[in-house]
């Protein structure tokens, strides 16, 4: 009588063994909330840091380049190229301000663009990212100036 038991508790543990079809639909359920809930908050981060890389470009590195060559020549560049190449009516020059001597690109793969005099900054110059569009004058450039 006790090796029957124990044969039939030994069978119902072997049968016990896998996961019903509804547990496994509560498990990919609730992986599902959980991937809905986080996925989203993942998705804008790497969106927001090249934005603050931009602005770390805009605000940092370049306005510091630009900067350098306003007080070695008494005036700003015509152009981001001043920067690498010595232009001809230059006898200050100090460049290349960048280190390597190669103009930086937006995290888009796009030149930053520069004006001066400036459109916004009338009395210095406009230095600015396109942004994701690609497109000048749109709502995700990112520039110097106060919007």
């Amino acid at each position: 009588m006790k090796i029957e038991i124990k044969k039939m508790i030994v069978q119902k543990n072997k049968l016990r063994r896998a996961f019903t079809l509804v547990e496994m639909l509560l498990v990919v359920t609730i992986i599902g909330i959980l991937a809905a809930l986080v996925i989203p908050k993942i998705a804008g981060t790497g969106e927001r840091a090249r934005v603050t890389a931009a602005q770390a470009d805009i605000n940092g590195g370049i306005k510091s380049a630009l900067g350098q060559y306003e007080v070695d020549n008494g005036f700003y560049p015509k152009s981001l190229q001043d920067l690498i190449v010595a232009p001809g009516n230059v006898k200050n020059w100090h460049g290349p301000y960048f280190d390597p001597p190669k103009l930086p690109m937006d995290p888009w793969g796009n030149n930053y663009i520069y004006y001066y005099p400036g459109k916004h900054n009338a009395s210095s110059y406009d230095l600015l990212s396109v942004g994701p569009d690609a497109k000048e004058g749109t709502d995700d450039d990112i520039g110097n100036w106060t919007k």
